[in-house]
């Protein structure tokens, strides 16, 4: 098992990693909340590879997951009430990942997530973020066995799909360590860490 980043060789695999996933939820076999010919497409791929921001797990020569990590947030992410803060640039972000019905239950989609922490941390970026539909309970569960944080579900039309509530989550590479904006129960710790430190004269 291999991680790389995707070449203009891989986009035909991937595309039909898109096409078997669509193809499943429309025989009824999962639900992932995308569309045919809307998200996610070729195009998808292609832009993707045009940034360098495409990734591929590739295992006995095969293209068994596919994913797109970088630093852009989505839009709607202002919307949510992240726990862990971080500058933009100290955020890594995936995207569209997806692992081959073919090859399913072979934990690569878990690897593929401990292979986007590894890149996350070497790349200077303690928080770590993702999304996906509500009605994914597949990826939700696997995020959450991998400690992601259910951070707040977005109601939007994601990527040309209208009527999505979009389930943001997120993790800290900072072993437990975070900045948060302060809330009203917090006022009393917070009172009592400032008379420690300036204790009145």
């Amino acid at each position: 098992m291999q991680f790389i980043k995707a070449t203009s060789g891989h986009i035909d695999a991937i595309a039909a990693i898109y096409g078997r996933i669509i193809d499943a939820q429309e025989q009824g076999r999962l639900t992932v909340g995308w569309q045919r010919g809307v998200y996610p497409t070729r195009q998808t791929a292609l832009d993707a590879l045009g940034r360098g921001d495409l990734f591929v797990c590739v295992d006995g020569g095969q293209v068994a997951a596919a994913a797109i990590i970088n630093r852009i947030q989505v839009p709607v992410y202002a919307e949510v009430g992240w726990l862990y803060h971080a500058e933009p640039d100290e955020v890594m972000v995936l995207h569209t990942l997806v692992v081959d019905p073919l090859r399913a239950g072979r934990g690569y989609g878990s690897a593929f997530v401990a292979y986007y922490e590894g890149y996350a941390r070497q790349s200077g970026c303690p928080v770590l973020r993702m999304d996906t539909n509500e009605k994914n309970k597949n990826a939700r569960a696997l995020y959450a066995r991998l400690g992601y944080r259910e951070a707040g579900i977005v109601p939007c039309t994601f990527n040309g799909i209208p009527g999505v509530n979009l389930v943001c989550l997120e993790k800290t590479l900072d072993d437990g360590l975070y900045i948060r904006t302060a809330q009203a129960e917090d006022l009393d710790a917070i009172a009592a860490v400032e008379g420690e430190c300036f204790p009145p004269a």
